[in-house]
């Protein structure tokens, strides 16, 4: 007879083992040898062989054994030859997905990791000395101290935890309402139960303590040398920043009104308010020496060639403020416009009437998604966002979720065809759509698409905003001599530019566009490189003591997550959405820190807790 599965059986008890398993595997340390990696990953596809077939069975066994001989230095190139037929045989002749997938990635891993292998087979040793890093230091960008900030943050000495992440971002503020906490991803809490909310208790703490009522540290004694700092973005602020604290002076060339960059001028008030970046601001100009110049604009009022000879040195942090047009008939209509424009324009108080009429947004990354909110905020009836494939919805999910919840409609697997605009007005009046399918996945692992059956569909509008990208307006650079290519100033990871000795670069003008604390770890890596290309070595000296760490009990305990106001509250105005932690919220946050750089996986040099090794 047939029987109902019981509750709580085998299966049920399994899954809540798997999902720990699974947490496990998305906190695996950083820092870590591949190889290792690689022989877990082809363990767990063993225990997942029914070993019906021998391809599987035994030769995923054999497989093991030989990796494990590379790994223990007993390996040579005749080991990986064997690995490679073996696995290649496996991917050929195994019955079901378990052994080819596997056999697939451990060919994947030999050229991957070519280089790791040799190592092994040849010096007995890895590439690097691996050894696991402190997580949430090691994917911060800027590399500031996670867990010693959070260790202030929960005895209440909050103006202590904001100078030390100004030790390695002096934006504190800023990062804290719009950072995309990469030091999240790996967080060793994960295994327990969440990853920590770092972005909320680095907000927690400057809502309970203003930043720019927080000193900064003693700047050195002055050097005498000086410095141009193209751009008063995040990247030019942060180098201004710190060259500023070593004692040179810091001149920044700002061709708008404020400072700020695209923190001001991209990021809409909503989420960023401009009172609280200026208290980041603020701070940042009290710290030394620096001069703003506004209203410049190099290579129309000064030239770069001038600034090559009256500075010692040269930092260009000029971002990426230039919305992308798509190349197709009518993409130059006046009611197209790129989104990073669109933005720009309501920051800067420019009357954008689209109160009831239809927006069609194409493009799914952040910045879209602040022009989608945005424009929400300003009342159009409708906004619909079209994406070609999933994974092109790049933005973070909380955004998408918040967009949602504020009414705009998203629609993926659309492919854009053409604008059609009106003959008279010559304004767009609807988007040609096509339906797409999903086809295999390319090298990279990304999805690709193929054109539906399905007949293209005409999408009436009054707005199209054009969320494909921004670009760096670098071509008074390469008029100068500098290396441009593909819209971008060529530097190296020093941030020195190749070929114009005394000129470094930094932020989206080199990488592209990117997140604020990918700016401001370039803005700071090229603050301590242009010091030592002066001659010097200086250190900026933080100060603070951080607290001795005590075991946690590792009590799994709820994340503490950071509330918005109502959605329909929310959307009529452009208040800062987001509700303050409370005290008991914070400090119980704060309490979930496994301090890692003590325990675990965290790496000290001397037994302190503030020296750390970064990989």
């Amino acid at each position: 007879m047939r029987k109902l599965a019981k509750k709580g059986n085998m299966n049920s008890r399994m899954n809540i083992v798997l999902n720990k398993f699974k947490s496990s595997i998305s906190s695996y340390p950083p820092g870590m040898c591949p190889l290792v990696l690689y022989r877990s990953l082809l363990q767990m596809s063993m225990n997942q062989s029914c070993g019906k077939c021998v391809p599987c069975r035994d030769g995923l066994v054999e497989v093991e054994r030989l990796l494990n001989s590379v790994l223990k230095g007993e390996g040579s190139h005749e080991t990986l030859e064997k690995m490679k037929s073996m696995c290649v045989m496996i991917s050929e002749s195994a019955d079901c997905a378990v052994g080819v997938v596997a056999a697939n990635m451990i060919l994947d891993s030999l050229c991957e990791f070519s280089d790791e292998y040799e190592s092994h087979i040849t010096e007995r040793r890895c590439v690097e000395n691996t050894i696991q890093t402190i997580p949430c230091v090691t994917l911060c960008p800027a590399h500031v101290n996670v867990p010693g900030y959070i260790a202030l943050i929960k005895e209440k000495r909050f103006a202590d935890a904001i100078n030390l992440i100004r030790d390695k971002n002096p934006f504190p503020t800023a990062c804290a309402m719009i950072c995309e906490h990469p030091c999240e991803n790996k967080c060793r809490r994960s295994i327990i139960d969440e990853p920590i909310n770092i972005r909320g208790l680095k907000k927690f703490a400057v809502d309970e303590c203003n930043a720019r009522e927080v000193k900064t540290p003693k700047a050195n004694v002055k050097t005498g040398k000086k410095i141009a700092i193209v751009g008063g973005g995040p990247s030019g602020l942060t180098c201004a920043y710190f060259l500023s604290l070593m004692g040179h002076k810091a001149v920044v060339f700002e061709e708008h009104e404020k400072l700020g960059g695209m923190l001001r001028y991209g990021i809409p008030e909503y989420r960023l308010p401009k009172d609280k970046l200026d208290d980041d601001i603020e701070a940042i100009l009290k710290s030394g020496d620096i001069e703003v110049k506004f209203g410049v604009k190099v290579g129309r009022d000064i030239q770069v060639q001038e600034l090559r000879k009256d500075f010692d040195a040269v930092y260009l942090g000029i971002g990426a403020q230039l919305g992308n047009r798509m190349p197709m008939e009518n993409s130059d209509c006046p009611n197209v416009i790129p989104a990073a424009d669109f933005l720009q324009k309501v920051a800067k108080g420019e009357k954008i009437d689209i109160e009831g009429k239809r927006v069609v947004l194409i493009g799914g990354g952040n910045v879209a998604m602040d022009a989608a909110r945005t424009a929400a905020r300003l009342k159009a009836s409708t906004i619909h966002v079209f994406t070609r494939k999933r994974d092109d919805m790049t933005a973070l999910r909380s955004e998408v979720h918040s967009a949602m919840q504020e009414g705009v409609r998203f629609r993926t697997l659309l492919n854009f065809l053409h604008i059609e605009a009106n003959k008279d007005t010559g304004l767009v009046q609807a988007v040609w759509l096509q339906p797409e399918i999903l086809g295999p996945y390319d090298k990279n692992g990304m999805m690709t698409t193929e054109h539906s059956s399905a007949y293209p569909y005409r999408f009436k509008c009054d707005l199209l905003i054009l969320g494909v990208g921004q670009r760096s307006d670098v071509e008074s650079f390469e008029k100068a001599g500098l290396s441009v290519e593909k819209g971008r100033i060529l530097a190296d990871e020093t941030c020195q530019v190749q070929g114009a000795e005394g000129v470094f670069s930094g932020g989206d003008c080199v990488t592209g566009p990117s997140t604020a604390i990918n700016a401001i770890a370039a803005g700071q890596v090229a603050a301590f490189n242009i010091d030592e290309y002066l001659g010097y070595h200086h250190k900026v000296e933080c100060n603070v003591k951080i607290p001795n760490a005590l075991l946690n009990n590792y009590v799994p305990t709820g994340r503490a997550m950071i509330e918005e106001r109502d959605p329909f509250e929310r959307v009529c105005d452009f208040k800062h959405v987001e509700i303050p932690m409370t005290e008991e919220e914070g400090a119980r946050e704060a309490g979930r820190c496994l301090r890692c750089d003590y325990f675990g996986c965290g790496s000290m040099v001397g037994g302190k807790g503030d020296d750390f090794l970064y990989d």
